[in-house]
C-alpha cells in the first residue's frame, strides 16, 4: 500500500467552523490486487470526517496492518474505523483494483451486490442528473443565476438559504420562480433556521421539492415533525447521528449521501439500498474532493441510479486537479465512465 499526500488549490475560499480554506488536502492509497492497480483518495474535511492529522495516522496504521495481515483489505480497512475518509480512501482502491479485474467500471461491480442489479446483463447508466448550486444573493442576482443555470441545461437548482432573514429569502425564490417557473428548485438552509422561522417557512415556501437540513444536526425530532407539506432532506444529520437514527426516526423524506463521509464506496451504496428499502429517496453529493473521490462518487450514483439530481456538479470549485476529470458536467447531467475502474487516469506528473 503506497501514501502519497497531494493539496490542490479552491477557485474561491469558503469558510468552515475550523476558519477559512483555501485548498483541499488530502492522500492518495495505491493498491495492487490481481495484477490490477487501484487508486483511492482521502480529503478530510473536519466536521463531515476526521481532521488531516486524524487521518494521516488512520492511513498510516492502515499501512501497517496491510502489509502484516495475510487479509491485507480486511485489516487496513479495519484500522481505518473512526477516520471515515481514510476508510473510504482504502475502500475505494480496493473497490477501483477489484473493478479493473473485472472488467467491469465501479458502478457495476459496485451493483454486483444488489439481487435486483445483473451487472453482466444490465444496460450501462451513460450519466447521472446533476443540480446546480446558487450561492446567497439579492432576489435580482439570484435570479439571474438561476436562470443561467438554466439555460446551460441544468433542470434541477439549489438555492442556499439561511443567511438572510426568512422574508428576504422568500423574496429571492419569488424572483426566481417568476423567472424560471419550470424549473426545480430545492433550498439548502444548512441548518440556520430555528423551528419556529422553519414552521413558518414550511407554509410560505413558493413549490419546491425540498428543504434541505433546515435545523441544526442532528434534531431528528424536529425535523421529523416538520415533514407535511415540504419534503425534509437531511445531510448534516446524517453525519451526525447516523442513517439509522434518521431512518428509525422517519426524520427525512431525503437522505443525502456523501461516501467519503460514511467511510467507503460500498458503505454509501448499501445505505442508499437502505434508505430506499425504508421509502427514503437517497441523493449522492461530494465535499469539495479532488477527481479520485469525485469520480468514485458519481460511480455510487450510478450505482443506486435512477436518483434525483445529484448534488456532483462540484469540479469546477478546484483551481486545479489530480488528473484529467473522466466524468464531465454537460447539459445538467454527469457522464458516467465506462472503462473499467474507476476511470480515473494516473496523477498528473507520474
Amino acid at each position: 500500500m503506497r501514501i502519497d499526500p497531494f493539496a490542490v488549490p479552491l477557485v474561491e475560499p469558503f469558510d468552515t467552523a475550523r476558519g477559512r480554506m483555501t485548498e483541499r488536502r488530502g492522500f492518495l492509497v495505491t493498491v495492487e490486487r490481481d495484477g490490477e492497480v487501484g487508486v483511492g483518495e482521502a480529503t478530510p474535511l473536519p466536521g463531515w470526517t476526521e481532521t488531516y492529522d486524524d487521518c494521516a495516522a488512520a492511513l498510516e496504521r492502515a499501512a501497517r496492518a496491510h502489509a502484516a495481515s495475510a487479509e491485507c483489505e480486511t485489516a487496513a480497512l479495519a484500522a481505518c474505523e473512526g477516520a471515515p475518509a481514510a476508510r473510504h480512501a482504502v475502500s475505494l482502491a480496493y473497490a477501483d483494483a477489484t473493478a479493473r479485474a473485472r472488467g467491469l467500471p465501479l458502478y457495476r461491480s459496485l451493483g454486483a451486490g444488489d439481487p435486483l442489479c445483473d451487472v453482466e446483463t444490465d444496460g450501462s447508466v451513460e450519466t447521472v442528473p446533476v443540480n446546480a448550486t446558487v450561492g446567497d444573493a439579492d432576489a435580482e442576482a439570484t435570479a439571474d443565476r438561476v436562470g443561467d443555470a438554466v439555460a446551460d441545461g441544468f433542470e434541477t437548482v439549489k438555492l442556499k438559504v439561511g443567511a438572510r432573514s426568512l422574508d428576504a429569502d422568500l423574496a429571492r425564490l419569488d424572483a426566481t420562480r417568476e423567472m424560471v417557473p419550470d424549473a426545480t428548485l430545492r433550498v439548502d438552509a444548512n441548518g440556520a433556521w430555528d423551528v419556529a422561522t422553519a414552521e413558518r417557512a414550511r407554509s410560505a415556501l413558493p413549490a419546491i421539492e425540498y428543504v434541505e437540513q433546515p435545523l441544526a444536526a442532528p434534531s431528528l425530532d424536529a425535523h421529523a415533525a416538520l415533514r407535511g407539506r415540504t419534503a425534509v432532506a437531511l445531510d448534516e444529520s446524517v453525519a451526525a447521528a447516523g442513517l439509522d437514527a434518521v431512518l428509525e426516526t422517519e426524520a427525512a423524506d431525503v437522505v443525502v449521501l456523501k461516501p467519503m463521509a460514511l467511510g467507503g464506496v460500498e458503505k454509501a451504496v448499501e445505505a442508499g439500498r437502505r434508505a430506499r428499502a425504508a421509502g427514503v429517496e437517497p441523493v449522492v453529493t461530494t465535499t469539495f474532493d479532488a477527481v479520485y473521490a469525485r469520480t468514485a462518487a458519481v460511480h455510487v450514483a450510478a450505482a443506486l441510479a435512477p436518483l434525483p439530481a445529484c448534488g456532483l456538479a462540484t469540479g469546477d470549485a478546484l483551481a486545479a486537479d489530480l488528473a484529467p476529470d473522466p466524468a464531465p458536467v454537460s447539459g445538467g447531467g454527469v457522464a458516467v465512465p465506462q472503462g473499467k475502474g474507476n476511470g480515473v487516469p494516473a496523477p498528473l506528473g507520474e
